[in-house]
């Protein structure tokens, strides 16, 4: 999928009054031409905009100004890489027969922000990215795919990254995964959304 508009922004807010009023003036601030927003778990308020660079970049920096204490963290991509892009929106595929990884962190926007960096570092294709919703606890998860050493470049790459901005992150990688998983993480890996997969095994004892 082509990306219709280059930039995007995340804000997540400590408390949803601060973050209903930030994103009241954001959304007055410039002309952005998308937006995403409500509660996230752990009572936070998440904000995602996209957009021209240039509007984006004026309704992100009212957020910060308005959500000010409150702002629980933050990202602004003024050129967002299209995997990222893609999967924010649900608009990715597996391409299968490869090395797959799963990146966790406490913050959405630093999962956003590392794996930024490892896309433009590496070959890997990023395959989800969920966003503190619901079952999350307020992390940031990522599966992506890729050969073994580009996934492993990768994974270094988003931890360094995550770790110097003072969090962990915790992350595996599956470097030859069972042709079934694959398949059910082809369908995303909420589980109340992923219908079952008959397999080949034995039924009784």
């Amino acid at each position: 999928m082509t990306k219709p508009f280059p930039a995007i922004a995340i804000l997540e807010f400590s408390d949803i009054p601060a973050g209903l009023f930030a994103t009241d003036a954001m959304l007055k601030k410039a002309p952005i031409a998308f937006i995403q927003t409500g509660t996230i778990t752990e009572g936070r308020f998440l904000t995602l905009i996209g957009g021209s660079t240039a509007s984006v970049a004026e309704s992100y920096e009212e957020g910060l100004l308005w959500g000010g204490p409150s702002i629980w963290d933050h990202v602004f991509l003024p050129d967002v890489h299209t995997d990222i892009f893609n999967a924010v929106f649900h608009q990715t595929r597996m391409k299968g027969n490869l090395a797959i990884a799963v990146l966790e962190s406490d913050s959405v926007s630093l999962t956003i922000q590392a794996l930024e960096k490892a896309l433009k570092g590496t070959g890997i294709h990023l395959i989800e990215v969920r966003l503190a919703d619901a079952g999350l606890a307020g992390k940031g998860v990522a599966i992506v795919e890729g050969e073994l050493y580009d996934v492993e470049e990768a994974m270094h790459i988003a931890e360094s990254w995550i770790a110097h901005a003072g969090k962990t992150a915790t992350w595996k990688i599956l470097s030859q995964p069972h042709d079934a998983l694959v398949r059910q993480l082809a369908e995303g890996t909420r589980f109340s959304a992923n219908p079952g997969l008959k397999l080949e095994g034995e039924t009784v004892s």
